[in-house]
């Protein structure tokens, strides 16, 4: 049996750059480039890297709130990548995000209540008789009272509203969430406490997660396995203890040492990383990495590695490991049968 909840297969998002007095395009944004993973039934997939690599515009393609450029993504085991609108509603029951920033994304002229109401109206998740129990429910599930139901969005402080952001999400009862960097711009305390609530849910609901982050301690607290994104594509992957202890990509590395330690006898070494981040519209030829790498070689500048196995479940794209031509006809996605 597949256990597989969620497979993406060479999946690319592509943003064209217009120019020109005509509006060509004349280049493009490789946002998400040939990307292969699977989420397994019930597991939290930590996604990390850098600002500006693809982690949220890879959670948007797989939940097809904006269509990929090429690849597919299957969803239980069915091609959703061009599926109607019509069967696309009745997925999205299924599937669900926790954005960043809840404030934006939630109805200032709705009270809580209204805002709950609306989805379960909309979805049918349950009689109207039963909304009014249902919306105290989720509230209550979520660590909040009935009386919320009558505020307003600005009335909460935000580690409430990503809790209301998380109740509006939980509403459809979904198998699969995106957290989408849900307590990066809390405070500390609060990061612990709607770190747990998650932790508590996916226990208590048998949910699987997609857990974007940049903020490593973070993903290593939450996560069962951690992929690692550069310029669109994963340049690691694997169980969090493996990456933990012995990171084999010098990007993952070099993540890890960035790392802030609470001990004040620590000393910070942190490995030299050449220039800036290249542009995603002028990605290098060979290794995407191998202009900022220390352990840069000749092979590295014009050859593409692979993604692909080096250790049991864990994968990694990098030269020293695997010096070859990718063959496109090969398929870098996880099947259990």
């Amino acid at each position: 049996m597949n256990s597989n909840l969620l497979e993406a297969r060479r999946l690319r998002k592509w943003f064209p750059v217009h120019s020109g007095i005509l509006g060509r395009a004349r280049s493009h944004v490789r946002a998400v480039d040939d990307v292969s993973f699977c989420i397994r039934r019930g597991e939290v997939l930590g996604l990390v890297g850098e600002s500006g690599c693809g982690k949220s515009t890879l959670a948007r393609v797989l939940l097809q709130l904006m269509p990929a450029t090429d690849g597919s993504v299957f969803f239980e085991g069915e091609n959703i990548t061009h599926i109607g609108r019509a069967q696309m509603r009745g997925l999205r029951k299924r599937m669900q995000i926790v954005f960043q920033d809840p404030y934006s994304s939630l109805n200032p002229r709705l009270t809580i209540g209204s805002t709950l109401r609306e989805v379960l109206q909309v979805h049918e998740i349950v009689p109207r008789a039963e909304v009014g129990r249902r919306i105290a429910e989720l509230l209550r599930m979520v660590g909040l009272n009935d009386f919320h139901a009558r505020r307003y969005p600005h009335e909460f402080s935000s580690g409430q509203r990503q809790r209301i952001g998380i109740a509006r999400a939980l509403a459809v009862e979904p198998t699969f969430l995106v957290c989408d960097e849900p307590v990066s711009a809390l405070d500390v305390s609060i990061q612990a406490q709607i770190l747990n609530l998650l932790s508590d849910l996916r226990e208590a609901l048998d949910l699987t997660y997609l857990f974007i982050s940049h903020d490593l301690s973070v993903v290593r607290h939450v996560s069962d396995r951690i992929a690692v994104m550069y310029l669109g594509r994963l340049v690691e992957l694997g169980p969090i203890e493996a990456i933990m202890a012995e990171p084999l990509h010098p990007y993952t590395r070099a993540l890890l040492a960035s790392a802030p330690v609470a001990d004040p006898d620590h000393v910070h070494v942190r490995p030299p990383l050449g220039t800036d981040v290249p542009s995603p519209v002028n990605i290098p030829d060979g290794c995407p990495f191998h202009t900022r790498c220390p352990e840069v070689f000749d092979d590295c500048r014009r050859v593409v590695p692979v993604f692909a196995e080096q250790r049991e479940g864990h994968r990694v794209s990098c030269l020293k490991y695997n010096i070859c031509w990718p063959d496109p006809s090969l398929s870098t996605v996880e099947h259990d049968d």
